[in-house]
């Protein structure tokens, strides 16, 4: 009887079952007594679940789904409207939303219905930056006893939540050493889609009607495309180091999205500025996102980071030097982030630098991480807190030797990096 009536996607609820088995038991004692009182009392609990199932509307139920994330620093506020699709009703549809683990919630989620529409509001706090996409809500119909719920498909895609310290909106105006130089300066010879004109050629099949000149076109007979200088401001690769190191599993996951996350934020300012950027991802071996500039290039980096894990082998040094070339001109600037928490972080440096490859190290440091896990203030803990500065110091040391390196333990603020890459380098080894 059931597969008869119940439509296909309608799932009973628990308060359903206990109907459903109340209801049983009377049946069978009014049988077993040949008494009417228990069968009557049985009715209204067997036909409750069931009308409910009727009233529900047809699987597979679906809805259209808008919303967005705002907020800015730690805040993060995630806006959504949820409009049902005939014949779905919005009364009885409730949503609910999967936190990633390193946000937090601040209040509540806040559920509301608003002119045929279900909307809402959920606020989280970030305590670092980080680069996570944010899965589709659950959307479900229920009726109003709670009997029986039907799956709402929502069609939507996954919403990307980014949050990188804001300094990175102008690090794009830093000049990129030993790259190509600001347009004015010396002029570009790569022609390309956009800037100043410089020729006119036959057009080909990949040409859009803004690159065809309409006019040559109708002299000529024939369709005629113009060429432009490249405007760029030089070329930037962004290198994450994804090996695993004493910290541990977990402040090595929690390091990594908080360097993610500044990776995106330096492409993206670099890029505003049409400066190409390019990505290099080292765990066991090497995964490049080559040289590239424009919007689907920051698409390419943001989709490749936030593929990003750790590797469960480190690979070594040498060999993520060595690959390197593959992909990438010797000569690029170069920032590696690193917490450089492994003895080997040194001679990646080195064969960085033998390779060509003047580097800079943007450190995200673990020691605020560990203090934030001490749920104490004692003087061990104090001690032990010296202790790990006076060896991240020495640690920090012996890289300068071979590359320059800019501490950070401020995650909201990247102004040391900046000013960093503002002044002028005397030494192109980086050395203090």
């Amino acid at each position: 009887m059931s597969s008869a009536i119940v439509p296909r996607g309608l799932l009973w609820r628990p308060t359903s079952l206990l109907l459903f088995g109340a209801g049983g038991l009377l049946l069978a004692l009014g049988l077993l007594e040949r008494s009417p009182v228990p069968l009557f009392a049985a009715l209204p609990l067997l036909l409750a679940p069931v009308a409910a199932a009727l009233d529900a509307p047809p699987s597979p139920a679906a809805a259209d789904l808008s919303w967005s994330a705002e907020g800015s620093g730690p805040e993060v506020r995630l806006e959504g409207t949820i409009t049902p699709r005939a014949p779905l009703r919005v009364e009885g549809l409730s949503v609910r939303l999967y936190r990633p683990p390193l946000l937090r919630e601040r209040r509540p989620l806040s559920v509301s219905v608003e002119n045929g529409s279900l909307r809402f509001v959920a606020t989280w706090d970030a305590p670092y930056p980080f680069l996570q996409p944010v899965a589709r809500p659950e959307v479900t119909w229920t009726d109003a006893l709670g009997l029986v719920e039907v799956p709402v498909l929502v069609d939507a895609p996954a919403l990307r939540v980014e949050r990188f310290p804001p300094e990175v909106a102008r690090i794009g105006r830093v000049r990129l050493r030993r790259t190509t130089p600001q347009p004015g300066e010396v002029r570009s010879r790569q022609v390309g889609s956009a800037g100043e004109f410089f020729a006119v050629r036959p057009a080909a099949p990949t040409d859009t009607p803004r690159q065809i000149n309409w006019r040559a076109t109708a002299r000529a007979g024939r369709l005629l495309s113009n060429d432009f200088f490249l405007e760029r401001t030089g070329d930037l690769l962004l290198l994450l180091d994804l090996r695993p190191t004493t910290l541990g599993e977990t402040r090595d996951a929690r390091i990594l999205s908080i360097a993610s996350a500044a990776a995106l934020g330096i492409a993206t300012g670099f890029l505003a500025e049409k400066a190409r950027v390019g990505l290099g991802l080292f765990g066991e071996f090497l995964t490049a996102v080559p040289l590239g500039s424009g919007r689907i290039q920051r698409v390419r980096i943001a989709q490749a980071l936030q593929r990003a894990t750790l590797a469960e082998t480190p690979g070594p040094s040498e060999r993520f030097a060595v690959s390197l070339p593959r992909y990438f001109p010797t000569g690029v600037t170069t920032v590696l982030l690193s917490s450089l928490a492994d003895d080997d972080s040194p001679a990646l440096l080195t064969h960085l630098r033998r390779r060509g490859y003047p580097t800079v190290v943007l450190s995200p440091s673990p020691i605020p991480l560990l203090v934030r896990e001490s749920s104490t203030n004692t003087a061990e803990d104090a001690v032990m807190l010296r202790l790990l500065r006076l060896v991240r110091r020495q640690r920090i040391g012996e890289a300068w030797r071979e590359a320059p390196v800019v501490e950070w333990e401020e995650y909201w603020s990247l102004a040391p990096f900046v000013r960093f890459l503002t002044r002028p380098l005397s030494n192109p080894r980086g050395a203090p």
